[in-house]
């Protein structure tokens, strides 16, 4: 039987949105609405990764896991490797990498990925969903991946490139990248241990490393596309969805 955990990287010290995994929805921290999200999948055990004690007294609080790593991490990646190490669980074969500011991701999405890379024993995969709106292409805060064959409910395919930014006329493979990763053990300890690439850290986008050291990325079709936080106005949208539809 397959072995899999969910690691959920946060950290307080986001540049555009500091505090934001400690921002309030219907009375619960934005990192308590993913923790539960990554509980709801019953895929495996689910831990939050942090530096800060805030975070980890918050999610203690309402009887979440929580591993307190160092304060400052190169990248989600990075933070959520110490954490897998301090636990020093056995058998472990998968980790997921859940980020900690999407709160309306589909359950459903992570049980899909989740099977997806089990059905292509994939070395490291992650969910795109379709743009609907052209004005993305172009827009910083979301991340694009362009795949070598076009995307269906029943086809993964490999990344050919992400970018925030894509000018090409031609969008027929290119898709909204959603910030969760599932990796085996062994490739995740290797690119923990391979240097920052200048385009990872221009960029801002941490599996560009992989990339760049030959290491293939599925990518699966999502359902739905989900509202990252990254601003405060993100804030504001995803807080009135969610308590709305309450």
């Amino acid at each position: 039987m397959n072995n899999t955990i969910i690691l959920i990287p946060s950290r307080l010290a986001a540049s555009r949105l500091p505090n934001k995994p400690l921002l309030k929805i219907n009375n619960l921290s934005i990192i308590n609405h993913v923790y539960q999200k990554a509980k709801e999948s019953n895929i495996g055990d689910v831990y939050v990764a942090t530096g800060d004690k805030e975070i980890f007294n918050d999610v203690n609080l309402k009887g979440g896991n929580c591993i307190l790593t160092e304060k400052d991490h190169s990248s989600g990646t990075d933070r959520i490797f110490e954490a897998y190490q301090k636990l020093g669980l056995k058998n472990i074969e998968y980790i997921i990498n859940l980020q900690g500011d999407e709160p309306i991701i589909d359950v459903k999405d992570i049980i899909n990925l989740y099977k997806k890379t089990l059905k292509n024993s994939s070395e490291m995969s992650t969910l795109a969903c379709e743009i609907l709106n052209k004005n993305a292409f172009t827009k910083e805060s979301v991340v694009k991946v362009i795949t070598e064959e076009k995307l269906s409910f029943e086809n993964s395919s490999k990344a050919k490139v992400f970018s925030r930014i894509i000018l090409k006329n031609d969008y027929k493979k290119t898709y909204h990248h959603i910030g969760i990763y599932m990796y085996k053990v062994s490739i995740l300890e290797k690119i923990i241990n391979l240097k920052q690439t200048e385009n990872e850290i221009l960029h801002k986008l941490e599996q560009l490393r992989a990339m760049e050291n030959n290491i293939d990325i599925d990518v699966n079709l999502a359902n739905s596309s989900p509202i990252g936080v990254d601003t405060y106005e993100d804030y504001i949208k995803i807080k009135n969805l969610m308590e709305n539809k309450n």
